[in-house]
C-alpha cells in the first residue's frame, strides 16, 4: 500500500522539481476547489470531496472524528433525501407525459 505523502514532503518536492505542481496537486485543494464551486452552483457536490475535507479535518486537529461522523452523516443523509425527490420528480413528469398524438390521414 502506498505511503501518502505530508505536506511538508509535497512542498519540498514542489521546491525540488519545477513544474509539477501542475501535476502532483493535493487531493484536499481538488475537493476543497470542487465544493466551493459547488457551493456557488457551478459544480456538483461529491461525497468523494466532503469525505477528503473531513478526513483532512480530523488529521490536523481542526474538528475531533465524532464531529466529523456527524457531519458526514448528515450529508449522506441529505443527498439520500435529495436523490428520492429527484427519482419522485421523474417518475412524476413521466406519468404526466401526454401521449404522441396519431396523424390524421387526410
Amino acid at each position: 500500500m502506498p505511503a501518502e505523502l505530508g505536506g511538508s514532503q509535497i512542498s519540498s518536492l514542489l521546491e525540488a522539481l519545477p513544474g509539477i505542481a501542475s501535476v502532483l496537486r493535493s487531493p484536499v485543494a481538488d475537493a476543497l476547489v470542487k465544493a466551493i464551486r459547488a457551493a456557488a452552483g457551478v459544480g456538483d457536490f461529491a461525497l468523494e470531496d466532503a469525505q477528503e475535507l473531513v478526513r483532512y479535518a480530523v488529521r490536523r486537529g481542526l474538528i475531533g472524528s465524532d464531529e466529523g461522523d456527524r457531519v458526514l452523516g448528515d450529508v449522506e443523509s441529505a443527498l439520500k433525501s435529495r436523490r428520492k425527490t429527484a427519482r419522485a420528480a421523474r417518475a412524476k413528469a413521466k406519468g404526466k407525459k401526454k401521449p404522441p398524438k396519431k396523424k390524421s390521414h387526410r
